[in-house]
């Protein structure tokens, strides 16, 4: 089998989806005006000042080179020259070069000209790409990609660390996209000490669409996947081996039970009454995959907020005889979150579900949040919170020097 190397390294009508099912007690509480954690979930063309999309390679109004930078949160624009250089137009700034995966059409981001690597922060994760020589592995390459920058911008934003493996074997991410080679060869989704591996048969929307059918799952997305994943890394990083761990297993429950037995229980039958405990039938399997699928919805929380306040969302029918609703984005600084999860993201993602329904398509948040959920939501905030402000030790070893690297 034959891979190629990144160069630096080698819900029903019946039951209302995004319900919310709680008498959390700080939902009627006073709180502080929300501080966002960015401004840049609406992007402007830094030359022409069109409105473009994270996704973009070019503004269509001024048909400038567009590239996104962590450094200033922005999609910045570019004139190209023959020679292939990036000049900054219509801002002054930072100079940057494009991530060396623009190349292959699979990046828009950017990095530093004064930078020693030649791929952005996200690209730097990825360790083992599929072969290129089979025509589709390009573009689910690219749509892996895709997915993974826009996890990436949540955790940046939400100042997470996202070391790599070259520069910190110890405690760093590693993404292994890889491709079946026979029906007896099957890859499993999964994480391993910072190695992130999928199923490059995820990025094909139809075969997607088959597993989640055949699995009786509700939702299946490329960047759910991500989400989950990433959510087993930071239990390892935030949790395991710190003060938080006995909180953690009050909520979640103990992570020491055996793994493979409560995995093996749960395809043979779920608890039937999982509903009233966790966010998804996996999320009962065994107390990492609770921590994992909440993580994941903490962070689906996280940006749908965002976006919701960023384009100003008001809803004047938010809750039926009730006051209207001005989105706003999560407030990093809150003690709890509980208030926000009732007062903003249960009417935000129930009119995301009605649109998705008015236009033909499956619900985006198919999901019931009950109380149990909700405290572990608000567990998980207050973790990210102690680690993006330095006041909780994260469970890092100390990084032996990473070995020289020879130029991509």
């Amino acid at each position: 089998m034959a891979y190629a190397k990144s160069g630096d390294y080698m819900t029903s009508l019946g039951a209302p989806a995004g319900r919310i099912v709680t008498s959390h007690p700080g939902a009627a509480s006073a709180r502080s005006p929300p501080i966002p954690i960015a401004t840049m979930k609406l992007f402007n063309c830094t030359n022409c000042g069109n409105r473009v999309f994270f996704e973009n390679l070019s503004c269509e109004a001024c048909k400038s080179t567009l590239g996104y930078s962590t450094e200033e949160r922005a999609m910045v624009a570019f004139q190209v020259t023959p020679e292939g250089i990036w000049n900054r137009a219509g801002s002054d700034g930072l100079a940057y070069r494009p991530c060396i995966n623009t190349a292959e059409g699979v990046c828009n981001w950017l990095v530093p000209v004064d930078s020693a690597h030649q791929h952005c922060v996200s690209c730097r994760t990825t360790h083992t790409i599929p072969a290129l020589s089979k025509p589709e592995n390009r573009l689910y390459w690219g749509q892996l990609e895709q997915a993974k920058r826009r996890l990436f911008f949540t955790l940046l934003e939400l100042g997470l660390p996202v070391p790599n493996k070259l520069e910190d074997p110890a405690n760093g991410l590693s993404f292994e996209f890889l491709e079946d080679t026979s029906t007896e060869a099957r890859v499993l989704t999964g994480h391993d000490e910072g190695v992130i591996t999928l199923n490059i048969a995820e990025a094909d929307d139809a075969r997607r669409e088959q597993i989640r059918l055949s699995m009786h799952e509700p939702y299946r997305t490329l960047l759910g996947h991500f989400r989950h994943e990433i959510g087993h890394y930071y239990w390892d990083r935030l949790i395991r081996g710190t003060n938080w761990i006995q909180e953690c297993r009050a909520l979640f429950g103990d992570e020491s039970i055996d793994y493979a037995q409560s995995l093996q229980r749960h395809y043979a039958n779920p608890p039937a009454d999982w509903p009233q405990n966790f966010i998804s039938v996996y999320a009962s399997s065994h107390p990492w995959e609770d921590w994992a699928e909440t993580w994941a919805h903490y962070l689906h929380m996280v940006d749908g907020l965002e976006t919701a306040a960023a384009w100003g969302l008001h809803l004047d029918h938010a809750i039926p005889s009730g006051p209207s609703l001005v989105a706003q984005p999560l407030d990093l600084q809150a003690s709890q979150i509980g208030a926000t999860v009732i007062e903003q993201w249960l009417p935000v993602s129930q009119f995301i579900n009605a649109m998705d329904r008015s236009l033909g398509s499956h619900d985006s948040y198919p999901f019931i949040v009950i109380a149990p959920v909700v405290s572990k939501l608000d567990f998980i905030h207050r973790v990210v919170q102690a680690a993006r402000r330095g006041e909780a030790p994260m469970n890092f070893q100390l990084a032996e020097p990473a070995p020289a690297l020879a130029p991509a």
